[in-house]
């Protein structure tokens, strides 16, 4: 028999995964100049790692259903910002319902480095398996994720896509969830002959196991559109984009004190874990200690990221400025401030992790297009929160 779920209680939303995105599809590519994948790889990392902390501090801290719903939101925000066009960008938008959604989880999601399998059936039912190591709950933070905030991702993006699409006929159904420490995240698209009511979008069936995936059945891109470089920017924007879309989102879930004052603890802690891995790959030595140090990291990081940043020396009392330019996340920056003290809460846990006593104040700050910020590293840094 098969087991129903509806709705995360949204409240603030209707009940309904990115351009490519973690169980959604492909961001928008842009520009970043002449620099090597592997810096974009550890942009790819950094986002990675911000957007999974996030939603397990928020589960650790806050429970499962605030964590279900910001999840839902994230997803729920991605697909209607990226979906339709995402079909169009990969060619996909002339195929059947069922056979278009699954193409595209399947193709956006390996863009951004997901394993994804596509299996056909029909041109009403069409299969995908997110394999292990799942990407989105990545390492072992997959043990602390509720299997409600991986519903409430199929709730977001999957049971909405016919929605989307202007088909009421289509629906979702989840035969395997790895949060439930099965094999994969595994279901198919279905078409059926009459509309679906809301909570029918979505359903259960964990008797049902998928076909053997065939390579030669799955879609692929053209290597004239897509070509390496290309795909190594989508990758970087893959993860950037699912940070992106959850800031607001727990803003908005949480109200923007609480919002601040929890997940920039979260951020922090991102940071910390994450910095030396990340300077090594970015600047390929060992930190030394120094702000200067320190101040070629962020330079690093912006750049490989999308955004204008400089170091500049010899300030007040020969103090070290980083200027920034451009703030890819947000390029209008039309996000409330506890959007901005929540992503600048990596930044200050890895000074953190650089030198305690270094202090990364905020000393000028624009709010319209380009986002621009100044901060300067001084002395009077400190270990406790």
């Amino acid at each position: 028999m098969s087991d129903r779920g509806g709705p995360p209680d949204v409240r603030a939303g209707d009940p309904g995964v990115p351009g490519p995105g973690g169980a959604g599809g492909a961001g928008d590519v842009g520009d970043v100049g002449d620099i090597g994948d592997a810096r974009w790889d550890v942009v790819h990392e950094w986002y990675h790692a911000l957007f999974t902390g996030l939603v397990l501090f928020l589960v650790s801290r806050k429970g499962t259903e605030v964590a279900a719903r910001t999840v839902y939101e994230v997803f729920k925000r991605q697909r209607e910002a990226r979906f339709i066009d995402g079909l169009a960008r990969l060619g996909l938008d002339g195929l059947p319902a069922a056979v278009a959604a699954a193409q595209y989880h399947y193709l956006s999601n390996n863009i951004g480095g997901v394993s994804v399998q596509y299996m056909p059936e029909s041109d009403r039912k069409a299969w995908i398996r997110y394999l292990p190591p799942r990407w989105i709950w990545s390492s072992v933070a997959l043990c602390g994720i509720p299997t409600e905030v991986s519903r409430a991702m199929l709730w977001g993006w999957h049971a909405q896509n016919g929605v989307s699409l202007g088909n009421p006929r289509l629906g979702f159904v989840c035969t395997k969830q790895t949060t439930d420490g099965q094999s994969s995240l595994e279901g198919y698209y279905e078409e059926y002959d009459e509309p679906l009511a809301a909570d029918e979008r979505l359903r259960f069936a964990r008797h049902e196991d998928g076909p053997a995936f065939d390579p030669a059945k799955a879609p692929h891109l053209p290597d004239a559109q897509w070509p390496p470089e290309r795909i190594a920017k989508a990758r970087r924007n893959y993860a950037m984009e699912y940070v992106r879309t959850l800031l607001p989102a727990a803003v908005d879930v949480l109200g923007p004190g609480e919002a601040a004052g929890l997940l920039t603890v979260a951020a922090r802690m991102v940071g910390m874990q994450h910095y030396h891995a990340a300077y090594r790959g970015l600047l390929g030595t060992e930190p030394d200690g120094s702000p200067d140090a320190f101040a070629r990291f962020v330079v690093a990081l912006g750049t490989a990221s999308g955004d204008e940043v400089t170091l500049h020396e010899g300030g007040p009392d020969g103090e070290v400025e980083i200027r920034q330019l451009r703030w890819r996340l947000y390029p209008a920056g039309d996000v409330h401030d506890a959007v901005f003290r929540i992503w600048q809460g990596t930044l200050e846990g890895a000074l953190a992790a650089h030198d305690p006593t270094l202090a990364l104040h905020l000393t000028d700050r624009s709010r319209t297009a380009p986002p621009a910020f100044t901060w300067r590293l001084q002395p009077g840094g400190h270990t406790r929160l």
